[in-house]
């Protein structure tokens, strides 16, 4: 008997997409060594080889998370497989180490069950490493097994209040020490240095940008299906999942990527009451763009113009895209020597910093940085802000920014300027009042455990005088 059914075929459509031969936890440990091996940077790597390996869904999830969090983890990870295998485990090979750290990561900070994670990290071994050091690989990652992370916290506390949270947080010491240095302790006895080292380890979302003129946010929120509003920026969407370059409105320029601190940082500059003239703004330094990009928005509304400095050819031109259409001019130069004298109504002084307010957002760059690398950053901090008021007019604002809570880089840096002379401290009502717990005295100060924002600072001052 016949049968007449079509049959499916079981060759491969064309438009239908191959599927991913590469093994998720070979790309993972492939960009963990690209990091560790040629200081490559995760979130630059990572997109493109999940891209070129055709991942998608869960299994691009699933790469993301290993490769962030074993980077986000190295110094606790490496401490505890030192701990497992009774030997300093900078002397092995960087490549047997990174899958060491990876399989790890799945054993203390993952739902992996421990016979997946040891099995799959000895055949990473075998495969990307030497088949001679998989025994090795097997002995310490099943003694890892063994306890859990608490555990394994605990045995290597040392009653060091500053190592032990340092170990269970995965943070250099001095990181911390430089956190509790500006959080302290609160009035009622709240310790906040925990939750704030936790909060760097939690992946943030996505934030965008509405710019203003250009797009509101009630139809940014509405286009990316279900996007909720910003808590503080009257321009903020938080991005519920997915690529923000494939959102229209964000490919053709009328919102982009800009974390919600930035955002209020920048428009309180521009919300400052300010007497006179009001046309002339300065960004000084200005790259990557995302703050000239909505102060230029701003300044469209108003009649203003804003001059945009930066110092690095490839980042100038970044800015000239996030400004494109706007009543922005960019200039490639030191923004220490930019501009006259008394000639600007409004400047914002996003300084270059240590960026350790933003560590959740880049996963290996806690392990990078030294206390050592401030020394070269705060002069240059120092002398930019002293540009900026320079630049600015008698009575005329200038904004002093920087993404790190560190005091050398914020309060003490305007502190030491403010001795100088001709500037006066403005305190920056239109983000305190909107900011629950920003204020610290008359500075900003947001936090990622308190307000969801990256550590972004904030001093606001009025000319005075002649400097």
């Amino acid at each position: 008997m016949s049968d007449d059914r079509p049959r499916r075929s079981r060759r491969r459509r064309d438009d239908e997409a191959p599927r991913p031969t590469v093994n998720p936890r070979r790309i993972a440990f492939d960009a963990i060594s690209a990091v560790t091996a040629d200081n490559a940077y995760a979130n630059i790597v990572l997109p493109r080889m999940i891209n070129e390996t055709g991942h998608t869904g869960r299994d691009a999830a699933l790469i993301t998370e290993l490769t962030y969090g074993t980077l986000r983890s190295l110094g606790t990870l490496e401490q505890i497989l030192a701990a497992a295998s009774g030997r300093d485990v900078r002397e092995l090979q960087q490549d047997l180490l990174d899958a060491l750290c990876l399989g790890a990561y799945q054993l203390l900070y993952m739902r992996i069950p421990p016979h997946a994670a040891v099995a799959t990290t000895v055949s990473l071994v075998k495969a990307a490493v030497s088949p001679r050091v998989s025994g090795l690989a097997n002995a310490v990652l099943r003694k890892v097994a063994a306890k859990d992370l608490d555990q394994w916290c605990e045995e290597l506390a040392t009653g060091d209040r500053l190592h032990d949270l340092s170990l269970r947080h995965a943070h250099p010491e001095w990181i911390s020490r430089e956190f509790e240095a500006v959080l302290g302790t609160a009035p009622d006895g709240a310790d906040e240095l925990a939750p704030a080292l936790a909060a760097d380890n939690v992946a943030p979302p996505v934030h965008l940008c509405a710019k203003p003129g250009r797009i509101t946010k009630g139809d940014l929120s509405r286009e990316t299906r279900g996007g909720l509003h910003g808590r503080f920026s009257p321009y903020a969407v938080y991005l519920p999942g997915g690529d923000p370059g494939r959102i229209r409105s964000v490919a053709t320029g009328l919102a982009h990527v800009q974390d919600e601190g930035s955002q209020l940082v920048a428009v309180a500059l521009a919300e400052a009451p300010l007497e006179g003239p009001d046309a002339a703004w300065v960004d000084l330094c200005a790259g990557p763009g995302g703050k000239t990009g909505l102060l230029g928005a701003i300044a469209a509304q108003r009649g203003a113009h804003l001059d945009a400095v930066e110092v690095q050819p490839h980042r100038a031109e970044l800015v000239a895209k996030a400004a494109k259409g706007l009543p922005v001019t960019v200039h490639t130069g030191d923004g220490r020597l930019f501009g006259e004298p008394d000639s600007a109504d409004r400047v914002l002084v996003d300084a270059p910093c240590s960026g350790l307010g933003a560590l959740r957002r880049r996963p290996e760059a806690r392990w990078r940085k030294q206390r050592s690398d401030l020394d070269a950053l705060v002069p240059l901090q120092r002398e930019l802000l002293a540009a900026g008021l320079r630049l600015a007019r008698e009575g005329g604002l200038v904004a002093y920014v920087t993404c790190s809570p560190v005091l050398d880089e914020t309060s003490e840096a305007v502190e030491s300027v403010l001795k100088a002379g001709g500037a006066e401290l403005v305190r920056p009502d239109w983000l305190i009042d909107r900011v629950p717990d920003s204020a610290r005295g008359d500075f900003v100060q947001l936090w990622p455990h308190r307000h969801g924002t990256d550590a972004m600072f904030m001093a606001l001052l009025r000319k005075t005088g002649n400097r």
